[in-house]
């Protein structure tokens, strides 16, 4: 039996050099999905669940640490492999706070990834031989031990895709579109995100944005 993976990565080169990779290498290895955002996942896995996800961290609309959050809950027995270009330890923090079983570097997918495909399939973490070890000794043993405090200025899943989307450029006409709801909720979501943060400038905003992962450079 194949494992069942859905790969996704807002650039087609990318998406078409792993998939190569994959075919020629791992015959028990099946892709079969592609995506290029979050949103584009999720309407997949409603119709052919995955047993793997191979998500970029930096992708439009919904990134892969957002959309790793709500897979692992909405499909608690899917998981999860980041793929990315930063070895920065708040992104991987952040990648395995959210589900994520693999957090892959893309300088190195080419030599790594059907192993780490293989290894979090069975049951296992993969980490590029980059990051440190700290993340699965350190990190991972504390938040077992000691589950951190929730953070009552924390936001919401809902309104961490508004921020992402504001700071992909998004006015809040074309948030309420994409998002099906009213101008009206994006106004009210936006004066509560302000409150949490203590921030008053969209400027700060972003910059918040940037540096909590929420969005890319």
């Amino acid at each position: 039996m194949s494992i069942k993976v859905i790969l996704a990565d807002d650039h087609d080169v990318v998406r078409e050099g792993i998939r190569r990779i994959i075919t020629r290498k791992a015959k028990d290895i099946d892709i079969i999905g592609e995506a290029s955002t979050g949103k584009e996942v999720f309407s997949i896995a409603r119709q052919r669940p995955a047993d793997l996800y191979l998500l970029d961290i930096s992708m439009p609309e919904l990134n892969g640490i957002e959309t790793t959050y709500r897979l692992t809950r909405k499909y608690p027995k899917s998981k999860v492999i980041i793929l990315s270009m930063h070895d920065d330890k708040k992104f991987v923090e952040k990648a395995l706070q959210c589900g994520a079983k693999g957090y892959l570097l893309k300088s190195h997918a080419s030599d790594e990834v059907i192993s780490a495909i293989r290894e979090v399939y069975g049951g296992n973490y993969y980490l590029s031989a980059q990051i440190s070890n700290f993340v699965v000794k350190n990190f991972i043993h504390s938040t077992r031990q000691k589950p951190p405090k929730k953070n009552q200025n924390e936001l919401s899943t809902r309104e961490k895709e508004i921020v992402q989307l504001i700071t992909e450029g998004f006015n809040n006409r074309e948030i309420a579109s994409r998002l099906k709801i009213s101008v009206h909720t994006i106004h009210a979501h936006r004066n509560n995100i302000m409150s949490k943060l203590n921030i008053h400038r969209q400027a700060d905003l972003i910059r918040y944005a940037y540096k909590e992962g929420l969005a890319q450079l």
